[in-house]
This record gives C-alpha cells, structure tokens and sequence, in this order.
C-alpha cells in the first residue's frame, strides 16, 4: 500500500453532534432493513484494481434486495478525511466508508460509527488481531477490517552473495553477522541497513518483540510504557542497528526510503511489503542492478522469533447517523465476505483473517509476507492516541535517541510524560 496510515485527527469540533447520538448499547442494528438506497464510499484502490469485486458484492445484496439502488463514491487517500468529516457534521452521510486501519480510532471515540454485530460478517472470530484491534473500541465492534499490508525485511542478493552470505538469514545473528560483513567491504558511507532512524513502526516493532509496549491498559487507564526494562531493551537494539548500520542523515523518515534504497547505497530495508519492488522500478532504481536482484524474507527478531510487524490496511465502517445500517451492514459482508478474500488475495493484498492468511504459505509467492503478518502489533486504542501521533511524540524520542542528543533511558522517559499528557484525553 503505497499510501502513509496515520491516525485520523482534528475531529473534535465536527464530531460535537455525532458524539451525543451514537456508540451506546449492544453491537449490530436494524436500522434501515429495508432501505431502498445505499451509499458506499471506497478509495481509489477498489476501482482502479478490483472493480470487479465491487460490482460481485453490489450484486449479492440487490438478489436479495430487489430494487435496491447501490450508489459509489471513489476518494484518493489525501481527499477522503476532509469530505467525510464535513460530511458527517450534516445529515446527509454515506451508509459505508473505508477507513485507513489507523484512522479509525479517532472516529470511534467520538462516536461516529454504529456498532456492529461481529457475528454477522463472515471469518470475523479469524480476523487478523492488529486489524481486530483496529475496529475495536471499548469492548464494540465499529467497523469490519478490508484487508492487510505488512513489512518485511529485503535486501540486495548480489551484496549478500559478494561477502559469501548465499542465503536469506532465519535468525537475527545470522542477520547481523551478514550485515557486519557488508558493512566492512562497503565502508563507512554504505548502509548496509538503511534504517530511517524516525521510523518507529520498525523501532516499535524492536520494542514489541523485546516484550514491551507503547503504552498499556488498566482499569480503563491508558498509561505510557516504554520506560519499562521490556521497551528499553528494544530501543537499545533499535539504536545498536542505527549505530552500526544506517550512515545516512539520521533525522530521516521512512517517506522516501524506496527512492534511497534505488539509489544503491544500501544493502537491506525493513518495510512496508511493496517497498522493494518500487525500489526496483526503472523509474526509481538508478542502479540498474535491481531488477530481479531484491529478496524478501520474514524479518527475525533478536528475541529468537519473528519480527512482530506493524500491521496496516483498510477497514469498513457505517456511519452513526446511516438510514441504512442493517443494509450497509450486509454490503460489507459481502465485500470482505470468503468470495470477496479470496479476490482481494489474487490481486495481491492480505486477507483479514488468519484462516486465509494461512492459505497464502503454501505459495512461494506469497508466503514471506503473509509468514510476516502471523506475528503483529497495533497502536494503542486508547482516545488520546490521535494526539500521540499528532505531536509526533515517538518520532522525536527515536531522533534524539539515534543522533545521540538524549541517551535511550533520558529519552525514553520524556516521551512516556509526553503521552500521559494526553492519552487518555478523548
């Protein structure tokens, strides 16, 4: 997904009159049953890469609902937020929206999404648990996940091959042994991990393989925890990679990696599944060694297992103040339903639920990505995390870690007070 998920914000004041109408009782409505219209709002990527798709759930719902009138809306990712917050201020709103999986959050707390029943949408007791986690607030269910994107590791055959290393590694030594390798035959200006040191979906990614977490839950009391002896451990080895490893401008994002890794200075990145291929894009790659020449494999994590990977995507959500809930409802299932997987997996996406995902193994194609999604984290669904990302919190704790401005324990610890301010903030 070539798209950057960040959490939905700046919401508040459009929300005023939703938050007063929506979000109690039991999950699942009846409302609008028997509605004669629907209004789906999808992105881009539905009607450029599966139209088809669209048009098979569109018509399981009229076979069952003769007469029913379906109406599509397509939205680029930077456009969507604006029109629907605008929208949801009015009476007038679709009855189902796609929302990036981090977006939902902000949404769910101020109560602009009907609760759903989870037992109607097919696989749902399967689904993937970052994209479970992403529809779930307080106990209800607010939306039903899409489908996945995760990362993996990839890096360059040919420099793995110069320095004897034939073979992707299955363990973090093996990595890093082959790393320091590289490292030593390139020299001091090659990265052989272009690690972006801003990036903390792979700096959280150490952190929650060391056993910690951004922040945890108790008695409805979010409370920031990468102070802990778990989460520091995981810092301290996401700094060891940037010390060693990542030469380049270490105030970086990850928003241009693919186009850095084109550019040949580097051996290795962990990321987002579609980076390597972009990479290797004429357009992108000014090497002209790429093609062909980039592997994927499952990402190993220093505690003996894989990487938990940072789990992205889509989700489907029904606006609170829909005529057409129960309708909408049953759109839904039959989009992300075992058809519309099965289809969404031939076009190269992963599928919402563990049952599908474990289909995707067999298949050499298929199963680096799909063996990387097993193992995966969330953000915290707490009602202030919108502000978290907002301030940009762990982006600045990891640059001051990585340049060496703060130490990882000093660092660590003003971010954790930093997200106390807010996180339980709604």
């Amino acid at each position: 997904m070539k798209r950057k998920l960040t959490a939905a914000i700046g919401i508040a004041g459009m929300m005023v009159s939703i938050a007063a109408c929506g979000g109690e009782g039991g999950g699942g409505s009846d409302k609008g049953a028997d509605a004669k219209e629907l209004t789906v709002w999808l992105t881009v990527d539905a009607q450029n890469n599966w139209p088809e798709l669209v048009k098979a759930a569109d018509a399981a719902v009229k076979k069952k609902h003769p007469g029913v009138k379906i109406n599509h809306e397509y939205y680029g990712w930077p456009d969507k937020n604006a029109k629907l917050d605008a929208v949801l201020a009015t009476d007038k709103v679709p009855d189902v929206v796609e929302m990036g999986n981090t977006e939902m959050l902000g949404y769910m707390v101020k109560g602009a999404f009907a609760p759903l029943d989870r037992g109607t949408f097919d696989n749902a007791d399967a689904w993937l648990d970052g994209l479970k986690a992403s529809v779930t607030y307080e106990g209800k269910i607010y939306g039903v996940p899409y489908y996945a994107g995760g990362r993996v590791a990839n890096w360059r055959k040919d420099v793995a091959a110069s320095v004897g290393v034939k073979s992707t590694p299955k363990t973090y030594k093996e990595l890093t042994d082959a790393l320091d390798k590289i490292q030593k035959k390139q020299g001091d200006k090659y990265n052989a991990w272009y690690q972006p040191t801003r990036d903390w979906y792979a700096a959280m990614s150490f952190v929650y393989d060391a056993g910690g977490a951004i922040a945890t839950e108790s008695g409805g009391q979010w409370k920031a925890s990468l102070s802990s002896p778990e989460s520091l451990k995981g810092l301290t080895e996401f700094k060891n990679v940037i010390d060693r490893y990542m030469h380049g401008d270490k105030t970086k994002d990850e928003a241009d990696r693919y186009i850095v890794y084109g550019q040949g200075k580097s051996a290795m990145i962990f990321a987002a599944a579609w980076e390597g291929a972009t990479a290797e894009d004429p357009k992108n790659d000014k090497t002209g060694k790429l093609k062909g020449n980039l592997e994927n494999f499952v990402m190993p994590g220093p505690s003996g297992k894989n990487m938990p990977v940072f789990l992205g995507g889509s989700d489907l959500a029904v606006p609170v103040k829909s005529d057409a809930q129960a309708l909408a409802a049953e759109w839904i299932n039959a989009f992300t339903g075992s058809s519309g997987q099965k289809g969404l997996m031939a076009k190269g996406n992963l599928p919402n639920n563990k049952t599908d995902l474990a289909t995707l193994k067999n298949d050499p194609k298929t199963a680096v990505p799909a063996t990387a999604a097993e193992s995966n984290w969330f953000v915290p669904m707490a009602p202030g995390w919108g502000q978290v990302e907002k301030a940009q919190i762990l982006q600045t704790m990891l640059q001051s870690i990585g340049t060496g401005k703060k130490s990882v324990e000093a660092a660590a610890k003003d971010a954790d007070a930093a997200i106390d301010k807010v996180i339980n903030t709604k």
